[in-house]
């Protein structure tokens, strides 16, 4: 396994390497420094030491021949870095959606209470954890667990333990895994044999993707039997890439997580099969830094592969190099986005690039580069076992294939669910128990974060890319967000759009002042508990057609969404609105 100095020390050999001669690929464009990403070095050191200190990276800027300001610009826009010592316990509350509706801001407050004047206790208000299935989540000295678990947590970490961390982990097998439960490394991975030992041809691998429909499962929805079969014809023979994106950050999205957790083989079989059909040599999985318990199944997982001849320099002895890493996240839903990732791993602030060119053409380093998501990636290696007809036909109705999802909020059993596609809304959250306690459905995010909220009116709609379009919504990340009757439906997309404000790269005006103006208005009115009259509403569809049709990536575009849904759903501006209780009326368990 690679250690946190290990990385650091190949950052600093590969300075040296680009310092001695050009490096293909590595390249300075549009004013950004060329050599490799500082990123991993400086994950190494906070890792080492807890925190960046100066001297660090003066040392840093020295050996790898990089300005200092280069390297602050850097620690400026990642949130996962600190330039202060941290106190001896880190406790960090999510805030979101998932959070909000299962009684997220009356624990804060009581943690508030509790730790707010501690010495020890760095109390701070975070984006999603990721760990929407056990809301109210925390992370303290960045290991997750449930908001009940905090107060022991804590109390191990000024001893200096945290503790054993809730897995929260399926231990029964998926329905699509090829592979029987408990099988090792030499019982895996067969496809990816096949194809190394020339019994499968990569030609046939794409044609069987496309037959397949298997599509992007990232939020996209591009065909990936297209995608793949469009990276292998760019540049024939040339260096490429492949990259796993395992950075899913938008509130109630944790599906990739427990694949990670519970199917590691698979994505990293999908992973190496892209890589031997397009062509390229090295991939990663880049994961978010907030998910390091599965970063650590992985790295299990890549050790073995290593130990088993499965990937090195002459994989599963065919001759050719096959190598995956692992790269860390530094913090930032942004780089969800696929060429805001490239440029972190790159070294560069994660601000996505104009497109196009697409990264299967202009990728990492300039060079064309596979990227799938982990859902993605992990369904490949069923189908090639499997056969096309046989995913195609697992699907309901007219839909194709098996698909994950996220299912939380108000339900009795948040978790992640593998249904066949086009399952009905109503067929999903029956089969997470129902509404808690007995509610009815009040509105349902089918997506994620990013998609639009939809009615108890829309609970018969099949799971799906077309059909959630048709409905004004989208399939988005396979997160469902579900909100009983009565829920402040205002408030609820309000602090949805907080997400969005607060994750905004920053990078174009439109995303960067057209959320926080919209923010404003809708906090206010929250707040107060009162409406927003008719010239309010009209400046909240401008600010949404605006962000819509002129920021430069997805988060912009779909900020205001969730918000302008509500407003749809909600005519009058106070329908979906608790009614104000009487002073000394017991509270609402969720709002």
């Amino acid at each position: 396994m690679t250690t946190a100095d290990e990385l650091a020390s190949k950052v600093t050999d590969r300075a040296a390497e680009v310092r001695g001669r050009r490096v293909p690929g590595v390249e300075g464009r549009a004013g950004k420094f060329p050599g490799p990403s500082l990123i991993p070095a400086l994950n190494a050191i906070q890792a080492r030491l807890g925190w960046l200190p100066r001297e660090e990276l003066v040392e840093l800027s020295r050996d790898a021949r990089r300005p200092l300001y280069e390297i602050e610009g850097l620690i400026s826009f990642y949130p996962h870095f600190r330039t202060e010592p941290p106190t001896k316990v880190a406790l960090h509350v999510c805030h979101d959606l998932p959070c909000f509706l299962r009684g997220g801001e009356a624990r804060l407050a009581e943690l508030r209470e509790r730790y707010g004047e501690d010495a020890e206790v760095e109390l701070v208000e975070v984006s999603c954890l990721g760990r929407c299935d056990t809301a109210p989540a925390v992370a303290v000295n960045e290991r997750p667990a449930p908001v009940e678990d905090a107060d022991a947590l804590v109390a191990g970490a000024r001893g200096g333990d945290v503790g054993a961390t809730p897995a929260n982990v399926r231990t029964e097998p998926w329905p699509n895994d090829p592979y029987p439960a408990g099988s090792r490394v030499a019982d895996r991975y067969a496809s990816l044999r096949a194809l190394l030992a020339g019994e499968l041809d990569p030609d046939t691998v794409v044609q069987t993707l496309k037959d397949s429909g298997l599509r992007g499962m990232g939020g996209a929805g591009f065909p990936t039997g297209q995608k793949w079969g469009l990276v292998r014809s760019t540049q024939p023979g040339g260096v490429k890439y492949a990259i796993c994106n395992a950075d899913e950050s938008e509130p109630g999205t944790f599906k990739d997580r427990q694949i990670l957790a519970t199917q590691p083989h698979l994505v990293l079989e999908g992973l190496l099969l892209g890589m031997a059909v397009v062509g390229a040599e090295q991939g990663w999985v880049f994961i978010r830094h907030e998910y390091g318990p599965e970063e650590h199944v992985l790295r299990e997982e890549l050790d073995a592969l290593r130990a088993a001849g499965v990937i090195g320099p002459d994989a599963c002895g065919s001759g050719r190099r096959l190598d995956v890493e692992v790269f860390v996240s530094p913090g930032g839903y942004i780089l969800g986005e696929e060429t805001a990732l490239l440029e972190c791993m790159e070294g560069h602030r994660g601000e996505p690039r104009n497109k196009p060119p697409f990264p299967g053409n202009y990728g990492l380093h300039g060079r064309p580069t596979l990227m799938n998501s982990v859902e993605t990636f992990a369904d490949v290696p069923v189908i090639l076992q499997r056969g096309a007809q046989w995913w195609a036909d697992q699907g309901a109705g007219d839909s194709v294939g098996w698909k994950f999802f996220a299912v939380s909020g108000h339900v009795e059993r948040p978790d992640v669910y593998c249904v066949p596609m086009g399952t009905t809304v109503r067929e999903l959250i029956e089969l997470a128990g129902g509404v808690s306690d007995g509610r009815q459905v009040g509105a349902v995010q089918p997506g994620g974060a990013s998609s639009n909220f939809i009615g108890p009116d829309k609970l018969d709609m099949p799971l799906d890319f077309g059909t959630a379009v048709e409905n004004g919504t989208m399939l988005g990340s396979g997160a469902m967000v579900v909100l009983a009757e009565g829920t402040d439906l205002l408030a609820a997309s309000t602090n949805v759009l907080r997400f969005f404000r607060d994750e905004s790269c920053g990078k174009c005006v439109p995303c960067r002042v057209g959320s926080t103006k919209a923010h404003t208005i809708l906090r206010d009115a929250v707040e107060t508990g009162s409406d927003l009259d008719d010239d309010q509403r009209a400046h909240i569809l401008r600010l949404e057609e605006v962000m819509r049709k002129t920021s430069i990536c997805g988060l912009g575009q779909v900020a205001l969404g969730p918000v302008v849904s509500v407003l749809g759903l909600d005519k009058g501006g106070a329908a979906a609105r608790p009614q104000p209780r009487p002073e000394g009326a017991e509270d609402q368990p969720d709002r």
